[in-house]
């Protein structure tokens, strides 16, 4: 049973840290990461630009808007992955279109749950070389 725990403790951490709200810095490190602009990043995080901005000025997120920053990190980093920890490539191919994703880019499919457990899955078919 306590094993059970443990192995557990990695995402109770991240509940609390997003039941919380995240640091604004968290954004501030997908604008860096993603080589993005404030605005886009709001469009990918379904965060009103003038919400984001007063965010930033209060220094923390909203748990939902933590959640969804986990969401599009969390892509990020398979993505990186994916391309053996060459974040160019990854962020490249996150903003390319994809036939596998209706010839949309994985990081805006990615702005729904639904859109990025489908961008999850993609990614594991293709570290296991199944294309289709």
């Amino acid at each position: 049973m306590a094993s059970s725990i443990s192995a557990h403790q990695p995402t109770l951490r991240r509940i609390r840290a997003i039941e919380r709200g995240f640091p604004y810095r968290r954004v501030e490190n997908l604008i860096k990461e993603l080589n993005e602009t404030d605005a886009r990043i709001a469009h990918l995080l379904q965060i009103a630009p003038r919400t984001l901005a007063r965010r930033k000025q209060e220094g923390t997120l909203k748990p939902d808007e933590s959640e969804r920053v986990d969401r599009i990190d969390g892509i990020f980093r398979l993505a990186t992955e994916l391309f053996e920890g060459d974040k160019t490539e990854a962020v490249k191919w996150l903003k390319e279109p994809n036939r596998g994703l209706a010839n949309r880019p994985p990081l805006d499919f990615s702005r729904t749950e639904i859109g990025a457990r489908e961008v999850e899955n993609l990614i594991g078919r293709l570290e296991h070389g199944v294309f289709s």
